[in-house]
């Protein structure tokens, strides 16, 4: 899954018995959804140049695989979170502004979509 992607490594020692462990965690969110774009970076300037589109079904897998990690407290929030950072690496989702699509989260109109337990 994590493939031709940084990861971060997480490394904890035991300094009186000498034993360690060795935990691979998720790669960012702007990472994921990069990797789900074929970009190599984001936008230098996310506001005026779009580096690609992402679907919901893409935006929805990144925040499964993320979802141990958020903070939020409803997948929704999660969702959101996610478009948030779609928005700062110049994506596109559904060809719109990350924005619009967090909007239309707000008013419902992806509530059978979006009804997972976080």
């Amino acid at each position: 899954m994590f493939k031709g992607l940084t990861v971060p490594v997480r490394i904890e020692c035991d300094t009186e018995t000498k034993k360690f462990e060795i935990f691979v965690e998720t790669p960012s969110t702007a990472s994921l959804l990069l990797k789900e774009m074929g970009a190599e970076k984001g936008s230098e300037s996310a506001a005026e140049k779009k580096i690609g589109n992402l679907t919901l079904k893409q935006i929805i897998e990144v925040t499964r695989s993320k979802k141990d990690k958020f903070l939020d407290r409803t997948f929704k929030n999660a969702i959101k979170t996610v478009l948030g950072t779609a928005l700062s690496i110049g994506a596109t989702v559904e060809g719109e502004n990350p924005k619009l699509i967090q909007k239309r989260i707000d008013e419902g109109q992806y509530n059978e979509l979006l009804n997972e337990e976080m």
